[in-house]
């Protein structure tokens, strides 16, 4: 049987800091990172792609905004262009990685899902948001736009700007999981949980409806790789390794940690709540429940032999 490795790309594997997130661009993007799955294929690995939305559904929501302001278009909630954003993200993935397959004369289905998540509508996370969304801001621009609205924002951990945060939920219930791993272990490729999934909860018995917040992508993704038994785990991010003592004279990059080595390094607030975090939380996630490796890396150090930072059980 063929090993399956579950793969979660960063919203920015599509669109990078100081793109204009032009169609061209992203496809671009995605057949660069489809180019870098080719590795993972050639060692016999089936796959499960599953991707970052932030950069995306926060174009979504200005324009959104924009379309009422201007055109007096009905505002749509967050858990719908969270929707969009699966559709196109997965759409522009599939066509690239198609391309990439084509190119290299091989020929895999490549499904995407539209996946649901079910979420507790009394989660605590709905009175702390802390998922950060859409573009960054100066300071002066993110209070002006908080007085003329309902929003948070806060300042990303990297210096990098301000950005809107919306409440995120933990991940319950992901939906059409069983299909998934299904589909994947018969040899196809899957693109699914975009942007964490579409939140949703049960408004009444038997009743689902969509809520608005943002479920953190990686640890959705964990809950599915472990669901899913994957044999793999790989968090792509912009960064070659993780690191303690990030963005000062003694920065380490680390080549491996046990979960328990991990949670130390969280403890100690080693980590951005708002960038490495929520990664090295959903690494421990998946190796607790599987005994199995999670890998965190950027997308050009896939599927090399002692790329990343490793995260074991011992």
């Amino acid at each position: 049987m063929k090993k399956l490795a579950v793969v979660a790309f960063g919203g920015n594997a599509l669109l990078r800091a100081g793109q204009k997130g032009t169609i061209d661009e992203q496809e671009a993007n995605a057949y660069e990172a489809g180019n870098k799955l080719l590795k993972l294929i050639k060692k016999k690995y089936n796959l499960v792609l599953t991707h970052g939305n932030g950069p995306q559904v926060g174009n979504i929501l200005l324009a959104n905004t924009a379309g009422k302001k201007l055109y007096n278009i009905p505002e749509m909630p967050l858990d719908v262009c969270g929707a969009y954003s699966q559709g196109f993200i997965g759409y522009i993935l599939e066509q690239q990685l198609r391309n990439v397959l084509l190119k290299e004369d091989k020929e895999r289905d490549i499904i995407t899902l539209i996946t649901q998540v079910l979420v507790d509508k009394n989660d605590p996370a709905f009175s702390n948001p802390t998922k950060p969304i859409g573009p960054y801001y100066s300071k002066q621009e993110a209070e002006e736009i908080m007085k003329k609205a309902k929003v948070i924002f806060k300042e990303d951990a990297r210096g990098r700007g301000w950005r809107k945060v919306v409440a995120s939920p933990e991940p319950l219930v992901i939906f059409n999981q069983k299909s998934i791993e299904k589909i994947a272990r018969g040899g196809h490729i899957v693109i699914a949980v975009g942007g964490g999934g579409i939140p949703c909860f049960y408004v009444e018995e038997n009743k689902l409806q969509g809520i608005d917040a943002v479920i953190d992508k990686d640890l959705a993704s964990s809950r599915l790789a472990a669901g899913i038994r994957a044999d793999k785990f790989f968090i792509l991010t912009d960064i070659p390794k993780v690191f303690i003592n990030f963005n000062t004279p003694q920065q380490k990059a680390i080549d491996r940690m046990t979960i328990l080595q991990a949670r130390k390094y969280l403890k100690e607030g080693q980590f951005g709540e708002g960038s490495m975090s929520p990664k090295v939380r959903a690494a421990i996630n998946f190796v607790e429940h599987t005994g199995k490796d999670a890998i965190i890396t950027e997308t050009s150090k896939l599927g090399i032999d002692n790329g990343g930072t490793r995260i074991t059980m011992v």
